[in-house]
């Protein structure tokens, strides 16, 4: 529901505040991981996805935000009519995939991936369908989310991944960062239509 409520926003604070949603609902399913599977290092799993990824990362990109005067509206290569329907049918496609493939797993196992592998696509659409650097960035976060939720998933995942995990946030924080200011330099906007006539694809 965070991965359709990232698509469905029009302004960019409120697309920061979404995915600060959704990263704190990813820490409480990490938390009820912990739980079901009996996985005290889960735990910690939760606290970094709630530390950095519900509070940290929105802070920055807010951050960032005001500190380059970005428009605040998101401008959409595709209306958000569209976009949700497309949304639905990734969802769809995911079940589809998904459930044939995990037949020997648990429900709980099968369903986890089917939502997990669905946030994936979603927030590939969203990069997909967003012409503003700072909203594709966050469906790339949100991307990456996903790909989380199916980790802590899994049973016997290791601690040490889910904090290299983290650290690649952090770092990919930091170089996104420089990448807004040199475009903000450079074109005196983040909308990436100015890119792609810089290069020639678009006159």
């Amino acid at each position: 529901m965070m991965s359709f409520g990232l698509l469905y926003q029009r302004r960019l604070t409120a697309v920061i505040r979404t995915y600060s949603l959704q990263a704190m609902v990813l820490a409480l399913a990490a938390a009820w991981q912990a739980l079901v599977q009996d996985a005290p290092h889960l735990y910690a799993s939760a606290l970094i996805a709630l530390l950095f990824k519900g509070i940290a990362v929105p802070f920055a990109l807010n951050w960032l935000v005001r500190r380059l005067g970005i428009h605040r509206t998101v401008e959409t290569a595709l209306g958000i009519g569209p976009t949700m329907i497309a949304g639905v049918g990734l969802v769809a496609l995911s079940i589809v995939l998904v459930l044939p493939v995990t037949a020997s797993s648990t429900a709980m196992t099968r369903e986890n991936l089917a939502i997990a592998m669905s946030v994936v696509l979603l927030g590939l659409l969203m990069m997909i369908t967003r012409r503003n650097a700072v909203t594709q960035v966050v469906g790339f976060m949100s991307l990456e989310n996903g790909l989380i939720l199916a980790a802590v998933g899994a049973k016997g995942m290791p601690l040490v991944v889910e904090i290299s995990i983290a650290f690649s946030v952090l770092v990919a924080m930091a170089l996104f960062g420089i990448f807004f200011f040199r475009i903000r330099e450079r074109f005196d906007s983040l909308d990436i239509a100015y890119l792609e006539t810089f290069r020639g694809e678009r006159r």
